[in-house]
């Protein structure tokens, strides 16, 4: 497992308390934070250490290209994942642009699962408790997706649809299917097998603007003439062997 974080995690104690985990993390560093450069390796990256975690400092400048403009962003990655032959620092910077994920995450929970509906639970034991059920069921999804599109060679977990894997799981549920094992243990399942059957379409790279959110009228946004449009984008990463200026 790998654990992405963004750079309002990245506090040394709490870098530590990840690696202990056994998990490796990615983490992106503020810009104030110039950790020493130990040794260089051949990727462009560097050993360094973070309190008394051994990490790899990996510094690049990101270039987003749309029909609004260009725009050119440094960036500071640190990871325990040590090795610049297994995990090279150009594979790693593109992984962490995965961190975003984490908001469908969140729509997956709140929209799909929910229905925008409040939590019932009127308790603090009752919330923890309606929290975790949420959260396990939706891990318990997505494990049966990736198992699904880990099983057929080529394809995308990103074009599985979470919608479709939820409602056939209640639809499991409701029909009592499979509750006793049978001999043979069906690794895809239905839930693998409706995801596969309906996938959705490839995905575009697009970027939105950044804008800070006020507790504004919504029809204040057209005077301070905030770009809420989306747009088509290219990317292109350069792995910085001079290090950054804090």
């Amino acid at each position: 497992m790998i654990v992405l974080l963004d750079r309002g995690f990245a506090s040394n104690a709490f870098l530590e308390t990840v690696a202990g985990t056994g998990a490796a993390l990615l983490a992106r560093l503020p810009a104030s934070r110039k950790p020493p450069v130990l040794r260089r390796l051949p990727d462009g990256s560097f050993l360094s250490r973070l309190g008394t975690l051994q990490v790899r400092i990996i510094e690049c400048e990101i270039t987003i290209a749309t029909t609004a403009g260009r725009h050119t962003g440094a960036c500071r990655l640190a990871t325990t994942l040590l090795d610049p032959r297994r995990h090279p620092a150009f594979d790693l910077v593109k992984l962490y642009h995965e961190r975003w994920e984490v908001e469908s995450a969140y729509f997956a929970i709140k929209k799909t699962m929910l229905g925008r509906r409040v939590l019932r639970a009127r308790t603090m034991p009752g919330i923890a408790q309606e929290i975790y059920a949420l959260l396990t069921a939706y891990q318990v999804i997505r494990i049966a997706i990736a198992g699904a599109t880990a099983a057929v060679p080529g394809a995308d977990p990103d074009r599985a649809s979470f919608s479709v894997a939820l409602q056939t799981a209640r639809d499991q549920v409701i029909q009592a299917a499979a509750v006793i094992a049978g001999t043979v243990i069906d690794l895809v399942g239905a839930v693998g097998r409706a995801v596969l059957a309906q996938p959705m379409p490839s995905r575009r790279l697009r970027v939105s603007p950044r804008a800070v959110k006020r507790p504004l009228s919504r029809y204040a946004y057209k005077s301070l003439r905030v770009d809420r449009r989306t747009y088509k984008a290219t990317i292109s990463i350069d792995i910085l062997t001079i290090p950054l200026s804090p």
